[in-house]
């Protein structure tokens, strides 16, 4: 029974970032009253899922995430349908490494075990197909075919108005400051200007996560990371090739431990979108205040090596925000105590290709069905004492 004052739901989800608003697409789809809580007005920046585009690809060297991805492309396709729009342009996505390379092997190895359609380019063939792309003689090369680009904004909001339209609601500039477990069942969330009940509460906060989860006596070790997300400008548009050709691609382990990877021209006309997967340690709250540049020097090599068609200096910077577990493997887990909270957190800057599978598993957590994937890689339980303290 609601409490006075208070809007009664089957389901509440908290963040309406890619992840959130699929957990409540699903949820809908499955006939629940659901609502979706966004601190922020909608659309905004603040989180992880703005911006343009996104890479979608099954070119993984984990096979559960290859695994997820089949379905995954068959969702957004769905979504595509429902929404009429597009949101996936196809352009294949080059892995590149040094020969030898084991995580390179394992995503060939994954792609062909699946039947995905995979090639492999020799130095001659790279330099024919993309000869504003410089490889060193030792690098070897694999095309995910039917990698390519997600419009990102597009998607979040295609998402989001399918959600209405299936009964769900959205209440976007609502801060959560409280959530109460019942002790039988059920949750109270109380926000800025409201107070609402449900059976179900699904956490997708992203980079707030830390933070919404502490006061519940969860201590996660994730690190919110402040990325520089940088777009490259060609020296001799039209000519060198570099922007008419180059899909997207992966660079594994070129520049040391973390990856390159680069989109093409799609934000800002004539600009390629190139970033490193790593960043600096910042709170969600001051990611505005003055970026760090370490890794845009690293980036800078990079494209003097490989691009050198491109200006080795950024045309534009802009910021995004990875929340990174130690394994950078996702949460996807009801909590410890409270089984009728499930989280889903921890996306560490590869999740959005895989939200409509999230979604899916996040609903199927919590309205009690079993989710087609062993999830023991993303249970709370591979963490050392995740309990604050029993509430």
């Amino acid at each position: 029974m609601a409490l006075p004052g208070c809007t009664k739901y089957d389901c509440i989800v908290i963040g309406a970032g890619i992840q959130g608003s699929f957990t409540a697409y699903h949820l809908a789809k499955n006939t629940k009253k659901t609502l979706l809580l966004e601190q922020f007005p909608l659309p905004h920046s603040r989180g992880s899922s703005h911006g343009q585009t996104r890479i979608i690809r099954r070119a993984y060297d984990q096979a559960i995430y290859t695994s997820m991805m089949a379905e995954s492309y068959k969702m957004w396709a769905e979504l595509e349908r429902e929404s009429g729009t597009t949101l996936y342009k196809k352009t294949g996505l080059l892995v590149i490494a040094k020969a030898g390379n084991q995580e390179f092997d394992s995503v060939c190895r994954n792609m062909e075990q699946i039947q995905a359609p995979i090639e492999y380019l020799n130095q001659e063939q790279m330099k024919m197909n993309y000869p504003g792309l410089s490889l060193k003689p030792e690098e070897v090369v694999c095309c995910d075919v039917n990698g390519g680009v997600l419009y990102a904004d597009k998607a979040l909001r295609a998402v989001q108005e399918q959600f209405k339209r299936m009964g769900g609601v959205i209440c976007d500039g609502e801060k959560v400051m409280h959530i109460r477990p019942h002790p039988r069942s059920g949750v109270t969330v109380t926000t800025a200007l409201a107070v609402y009940e449900a059976e179900k509460l699904v956490i997708t906060v992203g980079p707030w996560a830390k933070k919404v989860l502490s006061p519940l006596g969860l201590q996660l070790p994730l690190k919110t990371l402040r990325i520089n997300v940088c777009y490259w400008k060609e020296k001799n548009p039209g000519r060198s090739g570099v922007l008419q050709n180059l899909p997207c691609f992966l660079g594994v382990s070129l520049t040391g431990k973390n990856h390159v990877y680069g989109l093409p021209s799609q934000e800002y006309p004539g600009l390629i979108k190139i970033c490193y997967h790593h960043g600096n340690e910042a709170d969600p709250e001051e990611r505005d205040l003055q970026p760090q540049f370490q890794d845009v020097s690293v980036l800078c090599d990079f494209i003097n090596q490989y691009l050198p068609g491109l200006y080795p200096k950024p045309a534009v910077i802009e910021q995004c925000m990875y929340t990174n577990t130690p394994d950078e493997d996702f949460i996807l887990d009801c909590h410890p105590l409270h089984k009728n909270i499930v989280i889903g957190a921890g996306f560490s800057g590869h999740g959005f290709k895989m939200a409509p599978t999230v979604g899916k598993i996040l609903s199927d957590l919590c309205i009690g069905e079993q989710p087609d994937y062993d999830l023991r890689p993303f249970r709370i339980s591979r963490f050392k004492n995740p309990l604050k303290s029993a509430l």
